[in-house]
């Protein structure tokens, strides 16, 4: 089952990067699927480290989607790397093993420690719409604006019905980041 996450990692200079990444986990383990010509990519080949933080804030789905943020975070404990402050748990990860060979490398990473730092209580309908929109977002090269237009006013619909300030905030935030392409 892939987990939508916020993976972090570090580049060679100790600069972060946070990526809305699904990803597997599973016993003792998780794997990342980050394509090629990612910062994903590049840190994890170079550092061979990562933190997967695992947030209910969408938010934090919305911008890293499509911009080069940089959040609050304090240091991982195990790693080289940082977690999320707004995380409600997260997974400290080395990589055991890197299959490079197609346009999505599989990095399997062995998990150092989990640590909880508040209840996870999930996702309503529109935390769920704000993490469909945001994937849409990063593939408005492939579809265009139009299509993704069209299926924002779906999912605004539902942002409206069952979300918050944040949840509205976001879907504005992807909403003019594709009205701009």
């Amino acid at each position: 089952m892939i987990i939508e996450t916020i993976v972090t990692t570090l580049n060679e200079t100790g600069e972060a990067n946070f990526a809305p990444m699904g990803v597997t986990i599973g016993d003792g383990e998780i794997l990342i699927r980050p394509y090629k010509d990612s910062a994903t990519y590049r840190n994890l080949v170079a550092t061979g480290t990562a933190v997967v933080n695992l947030t209910d804030n969408c938010r934090l789905f919305a911008e890293s989607a499509i911009t080069s943020p940089q959040f609050p975070t304090f240091p991982a404990e195990l790693v080289p790397g940082l977690v999320l402050t707004d995380a409600c748990s997260y997974y400290e990860c080395s990589v055991m093993h890197a299959d490079t060979a197609s346009e999505r490398a599989t990095f399997r990473c062995k998990i150092l420690k989990k640590g909880i730092l508040r209840e996870f209580i999930g996702f309503n309908r529109a935390k769920n719409a704000i993490i469909e929109a945001a994937i849409l977002a990063t593939r408005v090269r492939f579809l265009g604006v139009e299509t993704i237009l069209q299926e924002y006013r779906r999912l605004a619909e539902i942002v409206q019905k069952t979300g918050g300030e944040q949840e509205a905030q976001a879907m504005q935030y992807l909403h003019n980041y594709v009205e701009r392409q």
